[in-house]
């Protein structure tokens, strides 16, 4: 509980650093201001409650605010959904529809490698877990990406690839800010008590390996990835900009399938057509989806 405590202190006082007072709707004081953001004080007004409340919350005193106290704080803060999610499923405050319980090790329906599949001719296609682990991954997506069936089951992770292998940081033209969107999400796998383990294992290996993860997971910011653009550098079929949408899968709400496109009749739908007919004449995945090489 007292692990907790300081992460919820710790993310409202990097939130109340990054609020702009002029945005809150707070008139100027004429005081200097030492340090960014709003200070404490300024957000228990804005949000209703005592200053000393809101002290003891940012000391990681153990407290549990009311969920109107959360949105009343999280709407301070200028919190967008996202954040004030995390802030919630931190203090322990989930949606009223209990959530279902799943197996520690999470495997995709044979229906779902087949809907990966079938999409080979159209494009790239991946399916990602818990803690962004890659659950599936078409041959555009392999393509595109990384052979991330070649890799040991254990390693077999977005944001693991995306830390450690030089490729990736090659591949992606706008790395930081694909790295960054990836730290940004993980913050939100990391307060599940059922996983927090094996999501702390995680984040402690990449903290160690990258200086990079480590100074953005400090910086405790979250970030829902919905849809968005990447911009790539192809060893293959050179330059292109892939727009990605997600889709939550029926059955399972810790698996979502990413799916990228390239806009009609542009250099990036010409790449990634090329693409597309080479990742075709590859040979196909074997059935245990583990055996082909990495791309290099």
């Amino acid at each position: 509980m007292a692990s907790v405590n300081r992460e919820i202190a710790d993310f409202l006082k990097r939130s109340r650093a990054q609020c702009d007072p002029a945005q809150a709707g707070l008139p100027p004081d004429g005081r200097t201001r030492r340090v960014p953001g709003l200070r404490r004080e300024e957000v228990a007004l804005l949000a209703g409650v005592s200053a000393d409340y809101y002290a003891r919350l940012e000391q990681g005193r153990p407290i549990t605010p009311s969920p109107a106290v959360l949105e009343a704080i999280g709407h301070a803060l200028r919190l967008d959904e996202a954040g004030l999610a995390h802030l919630k499923n931190l203090v322990g405050i989930t949606a009223a529809r209990p959530r279902a319980r799943t197996p520690s090790v999470q495997r995709l329906r044979p229906g779902l490698h087949r809907l990966l599949d079938s999409m080979d001719h159209a494009l790239p296609a991946l399916i990602l877990g818990r803690r962004s682990a890659v659950l599936g991954a078409n041959r555009m997506a392999r393509a595109l990406f990384t052979d991330f069936d070649a890799m040991p089951a254990t390693e077999r992770n977005y944001t693991r690839w995306l830390f450690l292998d030089q490729d990736a940081r090659d591949l992606f033209v706008d790395w930081e800010v694909q790295a960054r969107a990836a730290v940004e999400n993980l913050r939100l796998d990391a307060v599940h008590a059922s996983e927090r383990q094996a999501t702390e294992a995680l984040v402690a290996e990449l903290r160690e390996l990258s200086d990079d993860f480590d100074h953005w997971w400090q910086q405790h910011r979250v970030h829902q990835r919905t849809h968005g653009s990447k911009r790539l550098r192809h060893p293959l079929v050179g330059e292109l900009i892939v727009e990605y949408e997600t889709l939550a899968l029926p059955g399972d709400s810790e698996t979502t399938l990413f799916l990228y496109t390239a806009e009609p009749g542009s250099a990036s739908a010409q790449a990634l057509s090329l693409l597309a007919s080479w990742a075709l004449a590859e040979p196909s995945a074997s059935p245990d989806r583990g055996t082909n090489r990495r791309r290099k």
